[in-house]
């Protein structure tokens, strides 16, 4: 018991310090006494919900923190609704701060989407906001805060929608939402991002100086970068979480022996791309981003932040590890897919970290620099702007240039490409339902900017505070053809909200997948085809939560344009 209460009076004081950094201290952080949060969650249905937001205490896996909890759950309500319905959702702010709720890969009147300054005002301390729209379409999607950084501390939770066709293929059918938990707040992780973006991920470049040669030591230490630099944030302050579990927690999801289950796997977290696998048992794949695809058996995929797969499994009589490992390899969520309760599968060991490479970082190979490795042009070449386009802009928010960006749709993610089994690739994904064919009518290049020292995040080189009166703008059912162009080496899940736009994945063109978040690989490209068919102001961000808020947002405005030939 004084372990508990140790470790809250501590966790209450460091939340205490971290408020006190910045803002006036909320009631949360004055030690007063808050409900529990459970972990897990129930479910809403029907044309009239209603979801509250509020203060709670959390705790998983030993961690315990403050947590935004909606309606008392971590994640918050599983809400499901039916195809062609209308729903009403009303959301009560009882927070000291602003709030609000997006409604994740949902087609949407865009002044019900629910971004704060871009298509609402926000849901003020006290207030009740009545979000309606009839309900378009089918598949697994999910909700969250687009508000400050409230996502990371429990604010978000899974939506399914069920057809208005039946599927038969199989008996059962389980949300498997990913994400993570920290006792630090969300404004004290920003501000040991911006101290020192390296912060979370001391011991790993202890362990990768030690491996490497003096020849890549060098060269990497020419570059300023760290090759084991992959997530922001680790392991060593998150517990990663499937459906508000820890590992420590031992989840388990029960079948029957013979039985086809559908797993609805979304990555809810704020930072953590994940390698799904279920070892011993493959997973078929049926829907991404909930618009079905022609099946794909594989045995792992990596899930980007806010992308969702669903997949069917049959295993076999026994328990059956659901791993879903962070791509750094430091950490994982795990839960049991058991016909025998009460009995915990083992999951296997992590394994060991990934490093990153030349191609990751824009380059084919060491000839392709162009340069001696030995002399100082490394360096040179990782910053020479004079290869970007004019409307990009160089500034302090921009310190590197990938030099031969290419393609990488066909990349399985970093840490897959050298595994044994098989690997899901946006290459493998087909629509499994036709796309009217549309000729591109205009086509446009976004280049993906940061300065990972500084932790500066941006489009073309513009932070989002500094472009919001000059968005991107499309003509309403303009065709466009968007390729987006990694100029660093970390992985970036693009969403744009309010629309499907097709992955130009190498499929024929009535068969592109359809997404509403795209990863764009390190110093790599990938291209959508949209028709902006959905009027209004929408989001345009990634949705690594800290790279959204350090200013990697723009908006996407589609409406009639002024006068033929605008652009």
């Amino acid at each position: 018991m004084t372990t508990l209460i140790n470790r809250r009076r501590m966790i209450t004081s460091m939340v205490g310090l971290a408020a006190a950094a910045s803002l006036p201290v909320p009631a949360w952080a004055k030690g007063t006494s808050l409900p529990h949060a459970r972990n897990g969650f129930g479910e809403l249905s029907g044309e009239e919900i209603n979801l509250s937001i509020a203060n709670h205490h959390f705790m998983t896996s030993g961690r315990m923190g403050h947590a935004f909890a909606v309606n008392g759950t971590v994640p918050g309500p599983l809400i499901r609704l039916k195809q062609g319905q209308d729903v009403r959702l009303h959301v009560t702010n009882k927070l000291e701060e602003d709030s609000s709720i997006h409604w994740h890969g949902l087609l949407l009147p865009f002044q019900f989407d629910g971004v704060p300054g871009v298509s609402f005002p926000g849901i003020k301390p006290g207030e009740t906001f009545t979000y309606e729209f009839p309900i378009r379409q089918a598949g697994t999607y999910w909700w969250h805060s687009h508000s400050g950084l409230q996502e990371q501390a429990g604010h978000y939770g899974p939506i399914i929608i069920e057809s208005a066709e039946q599927d038969s293929r199989y008996d059962r059918d389980y949300v498997v939402l990913l994400s993570e938990f920290t006792p630090i707040h969300p404004h004290e992780i920003m501000r040991k991002l911006k101290v020192g973006e390296h912060y979370f991920n001391r011991t790993m470049m202890i362990a990768t100086e030690g491996e490497m040669s003096g020849e890549m030591r060098r060269m990497w230490g020419e570059m300023r970068m760290n090759p084991r630099d992959i997530s922001d944030v680790t392991g060593s302050t998150y517990t990663y979480m499937i459906n508000g579990h820890g590992p420590a927690d031992n989840l388990q999801l029960a079948f029957d022996r013979g039985e086809r289950i559908r797993l609805r796997i979304i990555n809810g977290s704020a930072m953590t791309f994940f390698n799904v696998r279920i070892p011993g048992v493959p997973m078929t794949v049926i829907e991404a981003d909930g618009q079905p695809v022609d099946p794909v058996e594989v045995d792992e995929f990596q899930i980007g932040v806010a992308e969702t797969y669903d997949v069917i499994v049959a295993p076999q009589d026994g328990s059956h590890a659901i791993v879903a490992e962070a791509i750094d390899r430091s950490g994982m969520g795990v839960a049991s897919l058991t016909s025998h309760s009460g009995h915990v599968a083992t999951p296997p060991p992590l394994r060991e970290t990934p490093t990153l490479t030349m191609v990751d970082m824009g380059m084919m190979d060491h000839g392709a620099m162009g340069h001696d490795m030995s002399g100082g042009g490394m360096d040179h070449n990782m910053r020479d702007t004079s290869k970007l386009p004019g409307d990009v802009k160089v500034g302090p928010g921009l310190d590197m240039v990938a030099p031969m960006p290419m393609d990488r749709m066909d990349f399985p993610g970093l840490g897959l490409d050298k595994v044994p089994h098989r690997v899901l690739r946006y290459t493998d994904l087909r629509a499994a339902r036709m796309n009217p064919h549309r000729e591109v009518e205009r086509e446009m290049e976004i280049h993906l900017t940061g300065n990972m020292e500084r932790y500066m995040w941006s489009f073309d080189g513009k932070k989002f505070t500094a472009v919001t009166d000059d968005p991107i703008r499309f003509g309403f059912d303009e065709r466009v053809r968007v390729k987006l162009v990694n100029q660093n080496m970390m992985a970036h899940p693009i969403h744009l909200h309010g629309h499907f736009f097709e992955m130009v994945n190498g499929v024929d063109h009535m068969h592109q997948p359809l997404k509403h978040t795209m990863v764009v690989q390190p110093g790599g490209t990938a291209t959508f085809d949209l028709t902006a068919n959905e009027p209004g102001d929408w989001a345009f961000h990634c949705h690594l939560l800290y790279h959204m808020h350090a200013g990697m947002m723009q908006v996407v405005s589609v409406r009639p344009f002024p006068h033929e030939g605008h652009h």
